[in-house]
């Protein structure tokens, strides 16, 4: 709570009403949450509670300096892998099973410090970006393999404010201090009928004819796409690196937001919120990816909804309205009554976590 920054209040969403509060040695800089364990990441170390009790079964002691309280917990139920950083001279990220409460793997995902990092549902990837903010990589867990690298883009030195697989591990999607949020796709889709794949041969076909029309930056993409012993990797790695497959650009730049893919209705749908109350909501071509028509609505006042937006060049649909999105179908936080035992206690309990 902001009077009190070493306090933890856990509360009964439906109920309104506490269900306990902890006291910690230090300021409290986030918190993860499951049906399993409850994360609580301070400054040096990491408080791991049982949910059921909220007793405090694991403390992870002495990790690097971690300012911002960087730390991601997978969601399903069977698993509780936490990941957090291992070093803040270098991107190594460290992945602890907290349902066994043993280390799993250390990864060393990037040359310079983490910015974000996300579990897949299941837990069994695990995406990291850094504070150079251009590339972000995809590992196994618990192999620690990297399975696929995409290039945000060229401009070095983005902050990466939110990072996210989709609920079936199809998209990443990620947003920055730029006004772009772009969406990688990690797995191809289910194979397509037969009439389907030869028109998609066809179309493949033709833009490979113009892909050759353009001269001599398509060879030179050609060239250096393939393994060369004779070029550094930081020369041909750009070019191996994936794009996004699809994005949205935002009215301006500097604004703080979080991003999700949600699958509603049969559709995968790209939510943004921002520090400004706007959510702008947007449906993802699944064939064809690339810029993105949006709908954006207000929480501030009375202005929601707000009239759609569109502009010259961008595709894809658009949404019909807030109230058609089933958004809380995978809900990130559960406010379940079973998640926790304490849910009927009154009056709610008071603890300290000691150091």
């Amino acid at each position: 709570e902001l009077s009190n920054p070493r306090k933890l209040r856990l509360c009964h969403f439906k109920k309104s009403s506490e269900i306990c509060t902890y006291s910690y040695p230090d300021t409290v800089l986030s918190v993860c949450l499951n049906r399993q364990r409850l994360v609580v990441v301070l400054k040096h170390n990491l408080y791991i509670h049982n949910i059921r009790d909220m007793k405090v079964i694991h403390t992870i002691r002495d990790t690097p300096k971690n300012p911002t309280g960087l730390c991601a917990l997978s969601i399903e139920n069977d698993t509780a892998l936490v990941a957090y950083p291992g070093s803040n001279q270098n991107g190594e990220v460290q992945v602890f099973d907290a349902m066994n409460l043993r280390a799993v793997s250390g990864i060393v995902a990037h040359d310079t410090p983490l910015a974000a990092v996300a579990f897949n549902p299941s837990g069994t990837k695990l995406a990291t970006a850094s504070t150079t903010g251009t590339v972000i990589r995809v590992f196994s867990i618990p192999q620690g393999e990297k399975l696929i690298e995409f290039r945000r883009g060229m401009k070095r030195f983005i902050q990466i404010s939110s990072l996210s697989f989709s609920g079936d591990s199809t998209y990443l999607i990620t947003s920055s201090s730029t006004e772009t949020v772009h969406v990688f796709r990690v797995t191809e889709p289910s194979p397509e009928p037969p009439e389907e794949q030869a028109s998609q041969l066809l179309q493949q076909q033709q833009q490979q004819q113009q892909q050759q029309q353009q001269g001599w930056m398509s060879y030179l993409g050609k060239a250096l796409s393939t393994p060369a012993s004779y070029l550094p990797s930081q020369v041909t790695e750009p070019f191996s690196q994936s794009r996004a497959f699809a994005q949205i650009r935002l009215p301006r730049s500097g604004v703080r937001s979080v991003s999700t893919v949600a699958f509603t209705e049969g559709v995968h749908r790209i939510l943004v919120a921002t520090s400004e109350g706007i959510l702008y909501v947007a449906s993802i071509d699944p064939k064809d990816g690339g810029e993105c028509r949006y709908n954006q609505y207000s929480f501030l006042g009375n202005q929601m909804p707000l009239e759609p937006i569109s502009s010259s060049g961008l595709t894809g649909g658009t949404v019909s309205g807030l109230s058609d999105l089933n958004i809380g179908a995978t809900p990130i936080v559960s406010h379940d009554t079973q998640m926790t035992s304490h849910e009927d206690e009154s009056p709610p309990k008071t603890h300290t976590a000691h150091s």
